[in-house]
């Protein structure tokens, strides 16, 4: 058997990188990485405790900031089951299914990462606004839907839209349907296949495609922005919040909300890291 090491590729100047040019890209790397993430990142948080921890807590507990806050999490808590399923149902369907369209379909579902968020809340204003045909006759119902809670989750459900069905597709695709085939052959039914065998396959890439809507839906601004009217203490989210209170010259409550969303980022890194960690 010929020896390894007789391969000409191994033996190849081509194929190694000098030590020097090898630390010089480890070190550009790592120096961009923290003048343009760690830095902007640390004063972030120098500028929120700056005043101390007690005007920290008290931007924080102010009242337009509670309902910033509130309007955040709601926002996020009724757009994340709802991606969750309609992420499902699109995964399922482009996976398991052969039909027409399937390709325009999977280039569709991409159509919220290239259109501008501005340009999206735009669409829902002429969709929904007062002056137009279904939000004239949702409001006549009393419904509103621009400058109130429902466009905001409406503006954010578009721009969270592709996450968890991009999560879940390669891993659906790449795992096929063997297993649920042979559960169908053994007697199951089709609920007992997805909760049984499907869901367990995908739950990390379910999770993770979870982790990463919920992180864009607490940091959108500029779909939300438009939709929102920023009516104080209705309308706000807190990004919006944030950049209300910057203009306004009110430092330490702006870097202190935006200290929470720095820390809901870096939660989402971690998590992300155990995620692709579980799925490996």
């Amino acid at each position: 058997m010929q020896s390894v090491n007789n391969y000409p590729y191994q033996n190849n100047p081509a194929t190694k990188d000098s030590p020097w040019l090898r630390w010089l890209f480890i070190g550009l790397a790592m120096a961009f990485m923290g003048l343009m993430l760690l830095v902007p990142l640390f004063a972030v948080f120098y500028e929120a405790f700056k005043e101390g921890w007690q005007l920290y807590l008290a931007s924080l507990i102010e009242p337009e900031a509670l309902a910033a806050i509130k309007l955040t999490l709601i926002t996020a808590a009724i757009v994340l089951p709802i991606n969750m399923i309609i992420g499902l149902a699109v995964a399922w369907l482009v996976t398991r299914y052969n039909f027409k369209g399937k390709q325009l379909l999977t280039t569709i579902l991409d159509l919220p990462f290239s259109v501008s968020p501005v340009v999206a809340g735009l669409m829902f204003v002429l969709l929904f606004g007062a002056n137009s045909l279904v939000g004239g006759w949702l409001e006549s119902l009393g419904m509103q839907v621009i400058f109130a809670t429902p466009g905001i989750v409406l503006a954010t459900l578009f721009v969270t839209f592709p996450f968890v069905a991009r999560e879940l597709i390669p891993v659906m695709q790449s795992q096929g349907d063997s297993e649920e085939q042979a559960a169908l052959i053994l007697g199951a039914n089709g609920w007992q296949v997805f909760w049984h065998v499907t869901l367990p396959n995908i739950k990390w890439a379910l999770l993770y495609g979870l982790i990463l809507t919920n992180a864009r839906a607490m940091g959108e601004f500029g779909a939300v922005s438009v939709v929102s009217g920023h009516i104080r203490g209705e309308t706000n989210t807190m990004p919006l919040l944030v950049e209300i209170a910057y203009n306004e010259y009110q430092f330490t409550a702006a870097f202190a909300l935006s200290s929470l969303l720095a820390v809901l980022a870096l939660v989402t890194l971690l998590l992300q890291y155990f995620m692709s960690d579980k799925q490996d």
